[in-house]
């Protein structure tokens, strides 16, 4: 069965520029009016819960989706800064009809977003979102209503931060007061967060991009940047045994080791999978990557005894997928990884620096020795804007452009031509052994998607 049609809600709801359609006052009230209905129709509590990251843009869209909530009946509550995967807990927890959040990610500050997670904490089907879609572009039809007064700005409530706090902080099942750790928080929503949850861990840290104000969140640091994390590790040799970044809204972590190297979300799966294995919590002996992630790694987990599936990239796939086979764990190489042997409903990237410092603290053993092993293949991406998104099987160009590249490859490698799923960019990924080769076939792709599609 084929899923509807979305024009607004992309892999991680809906994106874009502030103030630009889908982000004007008035799209921003019809999409939170329209929720409205959608869970007077599908929830058994008309109340939400709200959070936002720290851009200049997220106060004023959080107003207006709660100005049109209220217009629709729901009852709003507010977390105030808080991560994504903090509204999923506290919907779920809380036993909210929704949760919002209010973020763009790793996107630049001038971007925004609106996340929305049912009351069970998992994000809405595509068919929900598709009936969300239907209403707002009804009523965009019908009359403006940039006049409609907004309801007065809601408070961040201290206690549901507090709660998701506590709630990761009990998840620890070592003793982590040893590790001396350096986090960038991106100067997005990890830095209301963070701080406190590692004093209640008992670990040392030191902070970096901490200051957020309102548009340097992302710029050259956090998760989209971890070379900037990796380089200051390297800078004080021996103070650190690990360095934690985030991106804007700390669904996702990359590291650094002590040694000053960036370890990406492969190199997590691994470590990960290979911990819940020892400990019996690896479900079918099975993890779920995606189509990005390094062969290298399919490699390594082979040699554990454990099997790597693939699905499409954006973590609401990977986490499709993990409730199709009943895999416990799964994620991303861009850091989203989700841990299903406990609560978790989404990627969380406080839960997945937490987990990684429990198997460092369970192994007594140093980040880059526990994924050594780890052989990465050479990989390169290459970004193409494009003018629309059509289905590559109908551009003979760039299907003749890959399947020339596969036959050099000849099963030496991979190709993974995708859209991304939040701006208008095809992303060309190519891995070989020979480097020369791999960046020879990434261009060549890359000009035909330029050639048929390019903006």
């Amino acid at each position: 069965m084929t899923s509807p049609v979305r024009q607004l809600f992309g892999t991680d709801g809906i994106r874009g520029i502030a103030g630009e359609f889908p982000l004007t006052l008035e799209s921003t009230f019809l999409i939170g009016r329209a929720l409205g209905h959608d869970l007077a129709k599908n929830a058994k509590q008309l109340r939400v819960v709200i959070g936002q990251d720290t851009r200049e843009s997220s106060h004023w869209i959080a107003d207006r989706v709660l100005a049109g909530l209220a217009s629709a009946g729901v009852e709003s509550h507010s977390a105030g800064v808080i991560t994504t995967p903090g509204v999923a807990y506290l919907a779920r927890a809380r036993g909210y009809g929704a949760g919002v959040v209010i973020s763009a990610s790793h996107n630049p500050w001038t971007d925004n977003g609106i996340k929305v997670f049912s009351g069970d904490g998992y994000k809405l089907p595509d068919a929900r979102e598709a009936a969300i879609e239907e209403e707002i572009f009804s009523q965009l039809k019908e009359a403006a209503v940039d006049s409609v007064n907004p309801i007065a700005s809601l408070p961040g409530e201290a206690e549901l931060r507090r709660e998701y706090i506590d709630w990761l902080s009990q998840n620890v099942k070592a003793d982590l007061r040893g590790l001396r750790v350096l986090v960038d928080c991106a100067n997005g929503a990890a830095a209301a967060e963070v701080p406190e949850l590692f004093k209640l861990c008992g670990v040392k840290t030191e902070f970096l991009n901490a200051s957020p104000d309102g548009k340097n969140i992302n710029e050259a640091c956090g998760a989209l940047h971890p070379e900037t994390l990796a380089r200051a590790i390297s800078e004080r040799p021996g103070e650190f045994d690990l360095g934690i970044t985030f991106d804007g809204d700390a669904d996702r972590a990359l590291f650094s080791d002590s040694l000053g190297q960036v370890v990406n979300g492969d190199a997590v799966l691994l470590l990960t999978a290979r911990e819940m294995l020892a400990r019996n919590a690896l479900l079918g002996s099975t993890i779920v990557a995606t189509t990005m992630s390094n062969m290298g790694l399919e490699i390594a987990l082979r040699n554990s005894g454990i099997r790597m599936l693939r699905a499409n990239v954006g973590d609401k796939y990977v986490l499709e997928e993990m409730m199709k086979t009943g895999a416990a764990l799964g994620g991303e190489q861009s850091g989203h990884i989700i841990f299903r042997d406990g609560d978790a409903t989404t990627g969380d990237g406080l839960l997945t620096a937490l987990r990684v410092m429990e198997v460092m603290a369970h192994r007594g053993q140093p980040l880059h020795e526990l994924v050594s092993d780890l052989k990465v293949f050479p990989q390169t991406i290459q970004n193409v804007r494009v003018k629309e998104k059509i289905p590559f099987a109908r551009v003979p160009l760039v299907q003749s452009a890959i399947a020339a590249a596969e036959r050099e490859l000849d099963g030496n490698g991979r190709v993974v031509v995708r859209y991304s799923g939040t701006e208008a960019l095809a992303r060309v990924m190519v891995e070989a052994e020979d480097a020369a080769k791999m960046k020879t076939l990434t261009n060549q792709i890359a000009q035909a998607i330029r050639q048929s599609l390019g903006a």
